[in-house]
């Protein structure tokens, strides 16, 4: 099956609310509710795999001063979250649901299961109110809706299901990892003579997304105000504004609003928000220390799309390995080569850079440290594409990097989906003790 630059865009691209698996969770109660015909919740279940338990443990909940929880993302898509909202179900939630969601909590009616076996993404919700049980289930993408129920019998006809399956069940999410799998990096590159209008538009778009965000926590300093605190040093002299700096500073100030639970959305790439600010902040700050038309910026940021997208089909949509370096890194180092002019063979060099520099970084969940490592991501994305510019090429000698930056990522994958099994266990298992500490 043929896709286009378009269907990447659509399946690949979106805005998001909030850090997307406690998003996704608040999702899957607000659509189980949805079936209820009195709309009254007694107790809410949900099971979650791993990954969306690691990431959804910690990281604060848009639009709550703080608070967080997979039982508190729950509820408060059950009390106030419009599931047609999708990726945004709760830009609905208001002070009475935040409040109604506290009681909920508080009255323990909510149970988290997580299902420590489960490979890749799911989420199951069972909402018990009204002498009626409802219940939803989301696989594969963190706003798939693939199966809603209603008193044992399945609803056929939804709003809320699938957007991304064929009528044969098969996942078009699936379907396009394996045609990206299949191109060459000349390939991916050669997708962006398809944009069209509508497409560049849809791009820009996801930069004034983003760069509000930025905004936001360059002049707010939320979270860990890495950002702000960055450009503070810049002001005092201790540092100085390059490119790389540039880079980890608007990177970075974006995850600061956005993971400390500012209600502004994020231009996600490859289902999270924090892959989407990196995969396009860093280009936009690279732009204005160079003289280009600003619809080449546009193009590097498809470009960056296509990259985090061929990459995170390898690594899986959740793993143990941060995927803003590895992936959205990938993709950014790549636009960023694109738009100072660099060849086919620049940008693969830049990829094959960023990879040896990165591979090692651990996903321990989402939370305000992952300014930290976008700021990280950001900066190398633009070293990684430099360093390729001038010449500077990591060898395929070199530990996991391959001939090519085709091999180099799906040594990336081969290394997140066979070789950190463990690893990701190890980490949830470091999280669950400190969760439940008496510390």
């Amino acid at each position: 099956m043929e896709f286009r630059v378009k269907d990447i865009l659509k399946i690949q691209v979106a805005p998001a609310l909030g850090c997307t698996e406690p998003v996704a969770i608040a999702l899957g109660s607000a659509a189980a509710v949805s079936l209820l015909p009195k709309k009254r919740i007694d107790t809410i279940e949900i099971w979650v795999d791993p990954n969306i338990y690691k990431n959804g443990l910690a990281v604060s909940i848009p639009g709550t001063d703080g608070l967080s929880g997979l039982d508190m993302a729950s509820a408060l898509g059950a009390m106030g979250g419009d599931p047609k909202l999708r990726l945004e179900v709760l830009d609905s939630v208001d002070g009475a649901a935040v409040t109604a969601a506290i009681e909920m909590v508080k009255a323990e009616r909510v149970t988290v299961n997580l299902l420590r076996d489960q490979v890749g993404l799911n989420i199951r919700t069972v909402v018990n109110g009204g002498g009626h049980t409802a219940e939803s289930v989301i696989t594969g993408l963190h706003d798939n809706v693939v199966s809603l129920i209603l008193d044992d019998q399945a609803i056929e006809e939804s709003d809320l299901l699938p957007h991304a399956t064929e009528k044969n069940g098969t996942s078009r999410l699936a379907e396009l990892e394996a045609w990206l799998k299949a191109l060459t990096l000349d390939q991916l590159i050669e997708l962006l003579d398809d944009l069209d209008d509508e497409d560049r538009k849809f791009l820009q778009t996801g930069v004034d997304v983003n760069l509000r965000l930025a905004d936001y926590g360059l002049k707010h300093g939320p979270g860990l105000a890495v950002g702000r605190t960055m450009e503070r040093l810049v002001r005092q002299g201790l540092i100085k504004r390059d490119m790389l700096v540039a880079a980890r500073i608007l990177a970075s100030s974006a995850a600061d609003a956005r993971m400390s639970g500012v209600k502004l959305p994020a231009m996600s790439s490859a289902g999270s928000g924090n892959h989407g600010l990196t995969a396009i902040l860093p280009i936009v700050a690279v732009e204005e220390f160079l003289s280009v038309d600003h619809a080449l910026v546009i193009e590097a940021i498809g470009l960056s799309h296509i990259i985090t997208a061929y990459v995170k089909a390898y690594t899986g949509r959740l793993s143990a390995i941060c995927g803003c370096s590895v992936a959205a890194g990938a993709g950014a180092t790549a636009g960023i080569t694109y738009l100072m002019g660099g060849t086919k063979q620049h940008i693969a060099g830049a990829i094959k850079n960023l990879t040896e520099d990165l591979a090692g970084v651990i996903c321990d969940g989402a939370k305000g440290g992952c300014a930290l490592k976008l700021a990280t991501a950001a900066g190398t994305a633009v070293q990684a594409a430099l360093f390729s510019l001038q010449g500077v090429n990591v060898s395929f000698t070199d530990g996991i990097i391959g001939r090519s930056s085709e091999d180099t990522m799906k040594n990336i994958g081969t290394l997140t989906t066979q070789g950190m099994i463990e690893t990701d266990r190890t980490i949830l298992n470091i999280m669950l003790e400190k969760q439940f500490s008496n510390v």
